[in-house]
Parts: C-alpha cells; structure tokens; sequence
C-alpha cells in the first residue's frame, strides 16, 4: 500500500521551506510516524537533512531528468513500509524548464499533480499582511490540476501581524494551519551550494530538535497530516535506473566526496553491484579487488591541502588506473586533474590522471540540466548512449586537453558542445548523471 503524500512549496527560495520541512520530519518522526521525504529536482544537500530529521534515506523526484519507470519505482520502493510522503519543492512550486525532458518540466508543481500530492504552501508575509491572501489565491488558481491544500505563515512579526494575514488567506478560502514566528537563531550555515552539508553542521540532531520543537509549538501537526492526499497509482515496476559501472565500485566517500544521488546507490545495489567506499582525505586508496572507481562531486577545494598531500591515495588511484576504469564527476573529476586551485588563490596538486587544471579564485556559476552522449566508450556505456542530469558549480576551467568525453545540450535543447575528458581509462566530467535517457 503506497501511503498519502503532502508537498512542501513556496513562491520562491528561501521562503522557509526547508526549516518547516526538517521541524516536520522530526516531529513526525518522533511521534512514532513513519514519514519517507522525497525531494523534487536536482539536489545532494536538502536530501542529507531530511535523512538526518525523518530516519530515513531522501530520494531525488525529477520529472525532466528522470523517465516516468524510474520516479513510479522510486515512489513505489520507498514508501513500501511508510505512513506518510513529505515532499520538498526546489525554487518556486511552479518553476521549471520551457522545455519538457523525460517526465515533465522539472518543477515541483508538475510533480504534485503527477503523483496526486496536495501542496502545503509556505509564504514569508515579512513586509506585508493581507497581500499575502492574494498571492494565495493566485497560487490556488494558477494550475487547475494542482491544489493548494492550506498555508504556513513564515516571519510572522506579531499577533496583529498574523491576524491581518490570516484573515486575507482565509478570505481567498485556505486553511492556515501553521504560523511561524521570526527566529534568526534556527537557521542552519549555508555555503554556495545551499546548505552546509548534513554530516558537517555541528550539533545537527540538537538543532532539528530545536526545529521540531519549534514547528510543533506554532503549526497544527494534525491537520497537516490530514491534508495529505492519496498518492496516485502507477504501475508498480522494477527500474533501477543506470546500469552500474562495475560489478564492484570503489566509492570515494567523505566530506570532500559526497554528492551521489542515493538513487544510484540503490539502483546499482539491485542490479547485483557491491558498492566499497573509502576515503581520500584519510588518504586511503581504492580496494584492489575493485573494478571501478567512482569518484562524486563535493567540496575538494575546500579540502584541497589535505588531498594534495594524500600521497598513498595519489599512489594508489594511479596504479588502480592503470588497469581498471576511473571516473569523476564534478569535484571528483577537479581531483582527477593536474591543479585545483582554491578560493584564495592557492595551487595544490591533484592526482595527475587528466591533463585538466580548475579554479576557484574568479568564481563563475554554471547551472542547468544537461542531455549528454557519449563520444567514446566508457564506464557509463559505449560511445552514443544518452544519460540525462545537471551541471553545478563554481569553478572555472583553465585548461583541459584530454579527448572530450560528452557532447552536451541544454534543457532548451541548444547544443553547448564538448564536455569533460578522458585519457586511457580515466574519465570525468563536470556533468551528474541522473538517469539514462
């Protein structure tokens, strides 16, 4: 039985979403709920919190790069043993591409309507009152297959304050059913990726239970749960998604080496795959018997001394490399190159596998979706398979001479060129693989 399922939006990021979600988990959590979180579109960092609040591991939805076997195997597996979904929304609950890609546009509304889940609609009324009403009722009547089942007041600077607010919600024919008070001291560090990550916030269970605390203590938990609406039936099919790279995968895994979508993981795990992590900043190597190594993205330049003086992983990955494939993506392709250099300017070594050098000291953002295919056979299949999944980060590239490894278009569908590098059986690339297209 597939449980009720509720999402998490609001008009736009930073409106206070999360901090509801996380309170939410844990109180839910802790009252004995089974509650499975999910988050819609392309993110390593919310998923951490939501495992760390609710108890259980948060799966990546995504309607653009996920095919709809994938997102129903997902929503089937993970709520098998569970009493309820939260889900997140990314950005503002109806944005997303102009252009359709696997499932859908990627926004979190088309999510809602696909899998029937009712939105709880988070609004930072900072700066206003009865507005706030009137962007309710837009939210409500944007998108016909979409409801808006009740609102969460955020920033609420005083009980004049919320009656002003409340009483323009509840004219445009929505429930309130949280109200949520302005608190500088419950939010959680960021860093340019969003959040600091879950395994690196000092004192995090103290902080969520500050949040659960806070949450229950001004929203009604009970009618939050009961506006969660039926998940919708789909076909209950096996698709693990990408086919893993190796029957047994060498998983760099620790701080500077943690963005791999749980899907993958879990993907790779039912297709028979053995996944073996260790840790490049403790300066351990690959396992011999592996047959791949497979390096996520994360925060190297933040590690940077530490992984350029790593002499016995430098040792060992080089020696694994000269048999066996090795790939990276993002951070872990940076530390495939020749030299990362960090915010401050300063150069530090890396592995040497690429003929790649990366920077960090002029910051460019680079974001979007990305349709890939491959221009030569490699661990993630041969030469012309498609794999979909996005692009994000900092760095600037300031030399890359290998042969390119993908050739990439965006989500509009306009051709963005040569993507990554590969020499002899190392590959890598800025690119995250989602799913197969």
């Amino acid at each position: 039985m597939i449980p009720p399922g509720l999402l998490i939006a609001a008009p736009r990021s930073g409106s206070g979403k999360t901090t509801l979600v996380l309170g939410l988990l844990r109180a839910l959590a802790r009252s004995g709920v089974a509650v499975q979180p999910m988050k819609c579109g392309p993110d390593y960092i919310d998923p951490g919190f939501h495992a760390a609040a609710a108890g259980r591991v948060s799966y990546n939805l995504d309607s653009w790069a996920m095919r709809s076997d994938l997102l129903d195997s997902l929503v089937h597996q993970a709520g098998a043993d569970a009493d309820l979904f939260i889900g997140e929304a990314l950005m503002g609950l109806f944005d997303g591409v102009a252009h359709d890609g696997a499932s859908g546009d990627g926004s979190s509304s088309g999510l809602a309507a696909r899998q029937g889940w009712p939105v709880l609609l988070v609004l930072d009324i900072s700066g206003q009152s009865q507005s706030a009403g009137a962007v309710a009722k837009g939210f409500a009547g944007f998108r016909p297959d979409v409801r808006i089942a009740g609102v969460v007041l955020n920033k609420v600077a005083s009980p004049r304050h919320e009656a002003l607010a409340r009483r323009g919600i509840e004219e445009a024919g929505l429930p309130v059913v949280g109200v949520l008070p302005r608190n500088a001291d419950l939010v959680l560090p960021e860093r340019h990726l969003g959040l600091v990550q879950a395994d690196e916030t000092v004192e995090l269970d103290r902080r969520l239970e500050a949040l659960a605390d806070f949450v229950a203590a001004h929203c009604d938990l009970n009618a939050i749960r009961a506006l969660a609406g039926t998940t919708r039936p789909s076909p209950a099919v096996e698709d693990a998604g990408l086919r893993p790279p190796g029957q047994r995968i060498a998983l760099a895994r620790d701080a500077a080496f943690s963005f791999v979508y749980p899907h993958l993981l879990a993907g790779w795990r039912r297709q028979g795959a053995e996944i073996l992590p260790f840790s490049p900043l403790a300066d351990e190597g690959p396992a011999e018997d592996a047959d791949v190594v497979w390096l996520p993205g994360g925060y190297p330049e933040l590690h940077g001394a530490r992984l350029a003086t790593a002499t016995r992983f430098h040792k060992a990955l080089r020696l694994f490399a000269e048999t066996r494939p090795v790939h990276g993506e993002c951070g872990g392709y940076m530390v495939l190159g020749q030299v990362l250099t960090d915010a401050d300017g300063t150069a530090h070594r890396m592995t040497g596998l690429l003929d790649l050098e990366t920077s960090f000291a002029k910051r460019r953002m680079n974001l979007g979706y990305r349709l890939a295919e491959l221009k030569q056979d490699c661990t993630l299949g041969p030469k012309g398979t498609r794999v979909r999944g996005h692009e994000f980060h900092y760095s600037t590239t300031l030399r890359a001479d290998d042969a390119p490894l993908f050739e990439v278009s965006d989500a509009n569908g306009t051709l963005l060129g040569a993507l990554g590098g590969r020499r002899g059986r190392v590959t890598g690339s800025f690119f995250h693989v989602i799913d197969k297209a």
